[in-house]
C-alpha cells in the first residue's frame, strides 16, 4: 500500500477500522493468547489480562483522541501520514507533548511511551491524517479505560485548561 497517496477514508476501509469511544478509528490487530493471572498483576488491575495487545489507530482532520487514562503503559508507533501530538498529563501535573511523525530532524519520534495512570489524548499537528499503532502491556481491557471529564480535569489541572478543553467532549 502506497501511504504517500492514500486518504484517511481509504485506510479506514482497507484496514477495517471502526470508531473508538475516545474518538478516531481503530482495529485490534493482536491480543496475546497467554494470560497474566490477576494475583500476578499489580492491585490496580481487577482481573486476568492478556500479556499484550496492539491496535491500529487513525485520526483525521475532524478527529481528536479525547483525554483518557488506562492502567498499563501504552507504546505509540507512528506509521504514516501527518505528525501527531500526543498530550500527556502526569499525576504530578506536568504536561508533556510527544510529537509522533516521520521527521526526526524536526524532533518528531517514531515511538513514544505513555506511562500507566497518565491522562493522555492526541490531535493532529497539521492537517491530513495520522495512522499509528498502540501496544499495551499487560493487554488492554475496557475495564481499565477511563474517559476524562473536562470539568474535573480543569479543576485538578487548571494550568492546562486550554488543552483540556480542546481534548475533551461535553
Amino acid at each position: 500500500m502506497d501511504t504517500d497517496n492514500i486518504t484517511a477514508q481509504a485506510l479506514i476501509e482497507q484496514l477495517g477500522l471502526v470508531r473508538h469511544p475516545e474518538g478516531g478509528w481503530y482495529r485490534e490487530t493482536y491480543r496475546a493468547s497467554e494470560m497474566l493471572a490477576s494475583p500476578a498483576l499489580p492491585a490496580r488491575f481487577s482481573g486476568d489480562r492478556s500479556l499484550s495487545t496492539a491496535i491500529y489507530f487513525l485520526l483525521s482532520d475532524s478527529d481528536i483522541s479525547s483525554l483518557h487514562r488506562i492502567k498499563a503503559d501504552e507504546v505509540w508507533h507512528f506509521y504514516a501520514g501527518s505528525a501527531l501530538n500526543v498530550h500527556c498529563i502526569f499525576p504530578d501535573g506536568v504536561h508533556r507533548v510527544f510529537k509522533l511523525g516521520p521527521n526526526i530532524a524536526a524532533g518528531e519520534q517514531f515511538q513514544a511511551v505513555v506511562p500507566a495512570g497518565c491522562w493522555f489524548g492526541a490531535e493532529l499537528a497539521e492537517s491530513g491524517f495520522a495512522l499509528v499503532g498502540c501496544t499495551v502491556a499487560p493487554g488492554f481491557d475496557f475495564a481499565d479505560f477511563e474517559l476524562g471529564q473536562a470539568k474535573q480535569l480543569c479543576n485538578r489541572y487548571p494550568q492546562h485548561k486550554a488543552m483540556i478543553s480542546r481534548l475533551t467532549r461535553a
